[in-house]
């Protein structure tokens, strides 16, 4: 997914939105230079990416630095303060989110309770966890399906609990659950055209969310975003090749405009879906040798 970027030679800039869909979730995409963050604290978490340039900040009576590339976490209701380290500024992407999100997913991963989970480092260096923390900012960011955004939100916050907090859940047994897989299949395939969400999922299959997800990628190869997204796909190519218009087409199979639509086809069947309707009706009025 492409991210909108914020240049370093741009000056200051900042865009704060929330994402109340998959929860008490508010987003910072920002770059400052000259700007500081006086002493606060957060009622909930504060997980960041730090895209370009250095970030300092005190926090838990030491001085810290986070360059490009790394994680910034902040506990719940710990004091911290926020700088650029270099004259040229620095650009980052923030989540700040309840605290009973980061425990839920914590809790699902690991199959049992758990309390919420704590980091007693606040500046992490994890390129993979990295890439996936910047992919689901901008996820949230963009018009994106309420699966996929839900999905990478359990997913990844898990991830950065299992990894970094100090009281590190241990994951439960990936079982085949091939009935539930099926169901959630099925739903999917029946429900193209709507915005099906996680939690319709999960009270169709009685699974918890984490566990759904798991066991669906296990069983298909894919999360249940990617798969409704070929789902989609897959009827698009049949209703082009029956002659119907790419609005139509975008209309009918449940994408937001004909520029997601256009996209999503060529990430999936590389070309778009004028090339391909062109194509397809070539080929079936193209008198046989």
């Amino acid at each position: 997914m492409d991210c909108n970027c914020l240049s370093l030679a741009e000056g200051e800039s900042a865009h704060i939105w929330r994402a109340e869909d998959i929860g008490d979730v508010e987003l910072l995409h920002a770059r400052y230079i000259s700007h500081t963050f006086a002493r606060h604290t957060h009622d909930g978490f504060a997980v960041g990416v730090i895209e370009e340039g250095v970030e300092a900040f005190d926090y838990h009576a030491a001085h810290h630095t986070a360059p490009g590339g790394s994680i910034v976490v902040f506990n719940p209701g710990e004091v911290h303060t926020g700088e650029s380290a270099t004259r040229e500024g620095w650009r980052f992407r923030m989540f700040y989110f309840d605290p009973a999100i980061l425990q839920r997913a914590a809790s699902e991963f690991s199959g049992s309770q758990r309390d919420i989970p704590f980091f007693a480092q606040p500046v992490i260096r994890d390129e993979s966890l990295f890439q996936s923390l910047r992919q689901l900012h901008c996820c949230l960011e963009a018009e994106s399906l309420a699966l996929e955004r839900e999905s990478r939100f359990l997913l990844t916050l898990a991830q950065l609990a299992v990894r970094h907090a100090d009281d590190r859940p241990s994951a439960d047994t990936v079982g085949h659950e091939p009935g539930a897989v099926r169901k959630a299949r099925r739903y999917l395939e029946d429900r193209y055209m709507e915005n099906v969400t996680l939690h319709e999922l999960v009270q169709l299959t009685g699974l918890s969310a984490f566990h759904l997800l798991r066991v669906f990628r296990h069983a298909t190869g894919m999360p249940p975003h990617l798969y409704l997204e070929q789902v989609r796909v897959h009827r698009a190519r049949k209703l082009l090749r029956s002659g119907s218009s790419i609005a139509d087409v975008s209309t009918l199979t449940g994408f937001a405009d004909q520029s997601h639509f256009t996209r999503h086809f060529k990430r999936m069947t590389g070309v778009t879906p004028g090339q391909y309707r062109k194509i397809a009706i070539s080929f079936k009025t193209t008198p046989s040798a």
